[in-house]
């Protein structure tokens, strides 16, 4: 998992209602990796027990407070989940958390319960089917928490293209991904993306698969594992620290203002 931080005063409380919402644009219908990535998660998995791999596993069990959470989410939101960790910090009442690549919701889920009423929770996926099933338990979900209102929306958008899905500047406290961002193939991009979208102050945390050594072009040809870890392009530890480096050195002006 990886964090970047900086911290200044948050800003004031937004509402976020439960909602259908739908980008248009983006990439190309066409574009194998999407068009890959998208079957394999909406059509070819039904739930976590499809897997093709073993790659998506966790490397140890949530704090104590997450797994009580978690034993709330509804069932048919945690057996479409296909992350491999738990990126969600505690500590965040009152937050405006981002999930990128949010899949069926089940971390959103969770941060909807972390943040309370006063906070919002956007997940952005690609996959039509996820974000059905992300949507059909939000308000059972959030009354069930006492909340008077939803305080989760999910939209349909890439994560590369936030702007598209109508998430402005400055906007969110917080970003997560679980095992998403490996299956971008213009990763550089969803970084931007994500601090561009952070407030001074803001954190980005994300758990996924990192290669300690580059992967052989045969391996990256792999159809299962295109889909599944998207081994193409820069995927080693030291190309994501100094991605994320370079942004937070981009966005450090405008937080010490």
């Amino acid at each position: 998992m990886a964090g970047c931080c900086a911290k200044t005063e948050k800003s004031g409380a937004a509402p976020a209602t439960n909602g259908t919402a739908k980008v248009n644009g983006g990439p190309g219908s066409g574009d194998k990796t999407f068009a890959a990535v998208s079957d394999y998660y909406s059509e070819v998995l039904k739930s976590s027990k499809d897997l093709k791999t073993g790659a998506c596993t966790a490397g140890g069990a949530p704090p104590p407070r997450i797994r009580e959470i978690l034993s709330t989410v509804p069932d048919e939101v945690k057996d479409k989940f296909y992350g491999c960790g738990a990126p969600l910090p505690l500590g965040i009442e009152g937050l405006h958390v981002l999930d990128l690549g949010s899949g069926s919701g089940r971390d959103c889920y969770v941060c909807s319960a972390l943040v309370g009423e006063e906070g919002s929770v956007t997940g952005v996926d690609m996959t039509d089917s996820q974000n059905e099933v992300a949507r059909r338990h939000a308000e059972s979900f959030t009354q069930s928490m006492g909340h008077s209102r939803c305080n989760m929306k999910f939209v349909t958008g890439h994560i590369e293209f936030l702007d598209r899905a109508n998430i402005a500047d400055d906007s969110v406290d917080l970003v997560i991904s679980n095992c998403v961002v490996n299956l971008s193939p213009d990763k550089p991009r969803v970084i931007q993306e994500a601090f561009r979208v952070l407030r001074p102050g803001g954190e980005l945390h994300f758990s996924d698969v990192y290669a300690s050594r580059r992967v052989p072009a045969h391996v990256q040809r792999d159809e299962v594992l295109l889909s599944t870890l998207l081994l193409q392009g820069w995927h080693l530890t030291s190309q994501w620290s100094r991605v994320c480096m370079k942004f937070i050195t981009r966005r450090l002006p405008a937080m010490l203002i």
